[in-house]
């Protein structure tokens, strides 16, 4: 039995699998840039129903889920269906010096923008220089009983 081997169906596949909603969430493209002191996240969500956003953090690992729904008309044939539909994930490390009780979040105009505050303790700060000619400790004369 003879067969031949057709890269470009095996491309095809492939491309299929990473489309295919149903093999589990797809990733949202982000832009991720620090804004004196906090970190804005954007992220790319056109069509997504805003209740359907899930923000959590865990420790020290932020998940954002969202949810975009195919339009369920049985009387629509779809005559190009490009635009990906289901369930999109995205996972982030925040560092330490991250304050997470303070992150928030709004949804306009198909982008979620997401806050994330530095902590106090990580912001920058000055450390005073002093020298020893300022720092002269003056013993304690204690007098006995004379």
């Amino acid at each position: 039995m003879a067969m031949s081997w057709d890269p470009f169906r095996d491309l095809d596949r492939l491309a299929a699998s990473m489309i295919d909603s149903s093999r589990g969430p797809r990733m949202m493209p982000i832009d991720l840039h620090r804004d004196g002191d906090h970190y804005v996240l954007s992220a790319d969500l056109p069509g997504v129903d805003p209740g359907s956003i899930d923000i959590d953090v865990d420790g020290q690992l932020m998940t954002i889920r969202a949810e975009r729904t195919l339009r369920n008309d049985e009387n629509v044939r779809w005559l190009v269906h490009e635009r990906p539909s289901g369930s999109f994930l995205r996972q982030l490390t925040l560092g330490e010096g991250i304050d997470t009780s303070g992150i928030s979040a709004h949804y306009d105009n198909g982008v979620l923008s997401v806050i994330i505050p530095v902590s106090e303790r990580a912001k920058p700060r000055k450390v005073e220089v002093r020298s020893a000619a300022h720092d002269v400790v003056t013993p304690e004369v204690t007098s006995s009983g004379s």
